[in-house]
């Protein structure tokens, strides 16, 4: 069971690292598409062929095997008797799966051509994966002691702190 629990633990630090530079990848992407000609199609294809590798290559075969290494795990650990705050767990992993999911078509979009969002927007994005990483953290470690009122108003106030920040940060580089 500990490798069982070891090998879910490897694929979501994957799958949150392919998450968290793929969208600064879109950030990078959609700033070079501001550039003049041939800067713009130079950065673009290096940008493609970065976000396709990323991908592919690490982010889908990562949210795959922690999906496949938390279903085990669940099973061995709970069987059928899942606990309330599993649920709540489960549930924030389905937002984050669709995420992805999104993160993939705008992969696609990217791929052809198309950018539809501002590196602004991009850089907002990118934060939503730290606000599911941050919930699930802290759904499994304080699940025994866990106050839900709380740690919503925690999950609140980070999110508005993100979103000051980027704001300042957008400022600042003006």
């Amino acid at each position: 069971m500990l490798y069982i629990k070891a090998l879910h633990i490897i694929f979501v630090v994957t799958w949150f690292a392919g998450l968290f530079y793929l969208v600064r990848l879109f950030v990078y992407h959609s700033e070079a598409n501001e550039k003049a000609e041939p800067e713009r199609s130079i950065l673009t294809k290096h940008f493609q062929l970065a976000e396709k590798r990323l991908w592919y290559g690490i982010t889908v075969p990562s949210a795959y095997g922690t999906i496949l290494f938390g279903s085990w795990l669940l099973y061995e650990l709970y069987g059928s008797n899942i606990p309330a705050w599993m649920y709540l767990k489960i549930a924030f992993v389905a937002g984050l799966l669709i995420y992805h999911l999104i993160c993939g078509r705008i992969v696609s979009q990217l791929k052809n051509g198309i950018v539809k969002y501002s590196s602004m927007q991009m850089r907002f994005w990118n934060e939503v994966a730290t606000i599911f990483l941050i919930s699930i953290v802290f759904i499994v470690i304080l699940r025994d002691t866990f106050s839900w009122l709380k740690g919503l108003a925690g999950l609140i106030a980070f999110s508005l702190v993100l979103v000051g920040a980027i704001r300042l940060y957008k400022r600042m580089r003006s």
